[in-house]
């Protein structure tokens, strides 16, 4: 017959080395969790990061290719700060494309008629984005001015024409670390339903 007392220690130690396992299994699930949970913070914040420099880029490309006029011009009558501020936010593959046919057009415009042209962006936003790619969706108004005929010797007088809305889609690459336009397309109310 036993009289429990040679089982009361051995039960006892029992627990207290089951109690001290499951708290270091507690200790390390919530250590596990906490590190998953900043991990997918971290990329996350990561993701939303390089969505920013995305739309930051796109942004800068609308306002650099649709702001220009005839103070831009250089003595050749070409739009030399222009041409390289557009050239830094764009592809070498797109480059050749502006330089042979925007830029000449533009140049064109503002040589011959006074045309200059401003943007302002009203938004952007991000529609796909893996590692190297992205496409973002951009909507601006664009404003165009000429010399004002009744002030013919006065180039700062200029007569603003109505505002244009455009909405495109950007298509960017990103080249050594950095976001780039590499194309653009209008889209248009129909394309968007």
């Amino acid at each position: 017959m036993s009289t429990g007392t040679d089982d009361t220690p051995r039960s006892a130690t029992l627990r207290l080395v089951l109690l001290v396992v499951l708290l270091v299994l507690l200790v390390a699930a919530t250590a596990t969790l906490a590190w998953l949970l900043l991990d997918r913070r971290g990329q996350a914040d990561a993701v939303q990061s390089q969505r920013e420099q995305v739309m930051s880029e796109t942004e800068q490309f609308v306002l650099r290719l649709n702001t220009y006029g005839p103070d831009g011009l250089d003595g050749q009558g070409h739009l030399s700060d222009y041409k390289k501020q557009v050239l830094a936010v764009i592809t070498p593959k797109f480059s050749a494309d502006f330089e042979k046919s925007g830029l000449p057009i533009a140049e064109q415009t503002v040589a011959q008629a006074g045309y200059g042209r401003t943007a302002k962006v009203f938004g952007v936003g991000v529609e796909s984005m893996d590692q190297d790619s992205a496409t973002a969706i951009v909507a601006a108004g664009l404003t165009g001015s000429y010399p004002d005929p009744k002030h013919p010797d006065d180039p700062a007088k200029r007569v603003d024409a109505t505002q244009d809305v455009l909405r495109w889609e950007v298509d960017l690459v990103k080249t050594d670390g950095k976001w780039l336009v590499d194309d653009y397309t209008p889209v248009t109310g129909e394309d968007a339903q």
